[in-house]
């Protein structure tokens, strides 16, 4: 039985009448009855008989009606789920991303993602760029977003901003009165900044090397997070990425890092699974986001 048919048997067996089922379904009446019998020809019994004007159910179409009410539900419930997603009020978003975007640019562009689409479910990875490339290969992840445009298999990569390199240091130390800080400044210091092979890492090295200076790291870490802890215990001054919102962090201030090192954000999709509508409405999102905070304006 098609849906069509389904539709027309329910309603008789509801109504009573191929008269009210008629205009319960808005057809005319002989266009019905023609429905009704072809089902009836294609199932090889009779689902009424007819009666002084009446359809009386048939012991077989009473035993097919609470199946076929069943999946006619299901029906209507796939219809109105295509029409949600149609119109982007249900699904869900997976978005894995490293950690600096994932507490600076991620919380911006998921605040107007929920304020315009709140019905959708957000899954949410904080992981570092390699397991992101991997969800995104399994589609465990429809979207990523991480500070490396660094080539993959695979892999989309579209540069949506900038930003950058900053020393982060205890509000009360000395070098918190210069406007910015340079490696001259250094000299002295316990530094805490990315390891050497890592792509933040790399980019730095390359920007003093140009400058004909080199600096090296008392304590490596891998994200700048790690650096809060010890730059809030007084192990060190920082240089990592200015995207995490260090202003919020009580004791610590940051001050530019010269010369200017600007690191990538990237959003990453798997070039051989195409987007939803909804992570389409996310990346646009994230890119609204990097606007918003000025992250676009910060190239090399």
């Amino acid at each position: 039985m098609r849906a069509r048919q389904l539709e027309v048997f329910r309603m008789v067996m509801r109504c009573g009448t191929l008269t009210s089922a008629a205009e319960a379904l808005n057809v005319s009446q002989p266009a019905l009855s023609q429905i009704l019998l072809h089902t009836e020809d294609e199932l090889g019994f009779k689902l009424f008989l007819r009666i002084k004007g009446r359809l009386i159910p048939t012991p077989e179409a009473e035993e097919l009606y609470p199946e076929v009410d069943r999946l006619f539900s299901d029906l209507e419930g796939l219809r109105q789920r295509a029409g949600d997603l149609r119109q982007s009020k249900s699904g869900v978003v997976r978005l894995a991303a490293s950690a600096p975007p994932s507490l600076a640019l991620v919380p911006e562009a998921l605040r107007h993602f929920r304020a315009a689409h709140a019905d959708i479910r957000i899954l949410s990875f904080v992981v570092p760029a390699e397991v992101i490339v991997a969800m995104l290969d399994r589609g465990q992840a429809g979207l990523g977003i991480a500070m490396t445009d660094q080539s993959f298999p695979l892999i989309d990569t579209e540069i949506i901003g900038h930003t950058r390199i900053v020393c982060v240091l205890p509000s009360a130390h000395p070098l918190a009165s210069r406007e910015a800080i340079g490696p001259a400044d250094l000299r002295g210091e316990t530094l805490i900044s990315y390891r050497a092979e890592s792509l933040p890492g790399q980019l730095l090295r390359a920007a003093l090397g140009r400058e004909g200076v080199s600096i090296q790291p008392e304590m490596e870490i891998d994200v700048s997070i790690i650096a809060l802890a010890f730059v809030q215990q007084g192990l060190g001054i920082a240089i990592v990425d200015g995207l995490l919102p260090w202003h919020s962090f009580p004791g610590l201030v940051t001050r530019p890092f010269r010369p200017n090192v600007a690191l990538p954000l990237c959003l990453l999709t798997s070039s051989r699974r195409p987007l939803s509508r909804n992570h389409e409405l996310l990346r646009a999102h994230l890119r609204n986001a990097c606007k918003s905070l000025g992250l676009e304006q910060h190239e090399p």
